[in-house]
């Protein structure tokens, strides 16, 4: 076996530098929302914003910055472009997208050839999927599947009859949140972060057989809280409160947002760390989109 960033004992990612952001194809409800003036993306404060970043995950990472092939607007969101399957420790495979949303349609190819240069099996999803954003690894061989909105359940079957994959599948049902990482986020190997008001009972039991499960509070449903990235031992999440006078109608929910991660993170011995990345908002995306795992280190393990 070819010897991949996933077999390194350091976090190992890729990301993609925005040259080709833009955002004159609003795909998702939140971009449908807002005004043409709204939508204009500031190309210089997106450039510092992703640099802050990338310097960041790089002082301790091993980062690879996918090619800019193509003029693809959400081609800096990777999250969505597969999945690198951890459980599978012999074997260097990822998962590509076959992708919902029209203007990213021709992705998975600039990353089929990507990742194949790099020494990886790729397997281009047949149904419906769109990648990292939509299927969360939880630990073995488990892993947590959203379905309903850009995903297809077929997805999820034809990964667990070729991958020996145990998938706990899950509905999509709100149009905001309209991929997995937008309710939930994998803190450790043991707890999840779960937005429970958006799945029905059967599907809460059932993930509560593989992991302890942290309610969000409602109030903060909508404010990207499993919107983030798991570090070392540090989880990087999203807000632009800096940006926000006190009296606007997000200031209260983003200052909940912070608080209430601060508190579950020190709890389990983890620091969180967030970046302003306002620019993204514009395309309804956080923090998570922009980062696609390539290994799941040991975190007693991880050299920095």
């Amino acid at each position: 076996m070819k010897e991949t960033p996933s077999q390194l004992n350091v976090p190992s990612y890729v990301m993609n530098f925005p040259f080709t952001l833009d955002t004159s194809n609003p795909n998702n409800i939140w971009m449908q929302e807002l005004s043409p003036e709204e939508l204009k993306v500031d190309k210089r404060k997106a450039y510092k914003q992703f640099m802050d970043v990338y310097n960041f995950i790089s002082a301790g990472a091993l980062v690879y910055l996918l090619p800019n092939e193509g003029n693809f607007q959400d081609q800096v969101y990777v999250a969505n472009l597969g999945l690198q399957l951890p459980h599978l420790k012999d074997k260097n495979t990822i998962l590509l997208s076959n992708y919902t949303s029209e203007p990213r349609q021709g992705e998975e190819h600039v990353g089929e050839k990507f990742f194949n240069m790099m020494g990886y099996d790729t397997h281009i999803s047949p149904y419906k999927w769109e990648g990292e954003a939509d299927l969360k690894y939880l630990h073995d061989n488990v892993y947590i599947g959203g379905y309903g909105i850009r995903s297809d359940i077929e997805a999820y079957k034809w990964m667990e009859e070729n991958f020996d994959m145990n998938i706990i599948k899950v509905e999509m049902v709100d149009d905001y949140l309209y991929h997995l990482d937008c309710s939930i986020f994998p803190l450790t190997s043991k707890d999840t972060l779960i937005c429970t008001d958006f799945y029905e009972p059967e599907e809460i039991k059932l993930i509560e057989q593989y992991t302890n499960i942290i309610d969000v509070p409602e109030h903060i449903h909508y404010y990207d809280i499993t919107n983030a990235v798991r570090y070392g031992n540090m989880v990087l999440g999203s807000s632009f409160i800096h940006e926000l006078d006190r009296s606007h109608e997000w200031y209260d929910g983003e200052k909940a947002k912070i608080d209430f991660m601060e508190k579950i993170c020190y709890k389990l011995g983890l620091e969180p760390v967030f970046f302003n990345i306002s620019e993204y908002a514009k395309s309804g995306a956080a923090l998570s989109c922009m980062v696609m795992h390539l290994n799941r280190v040991d975190q007693n393990k991880i050299l920095l």
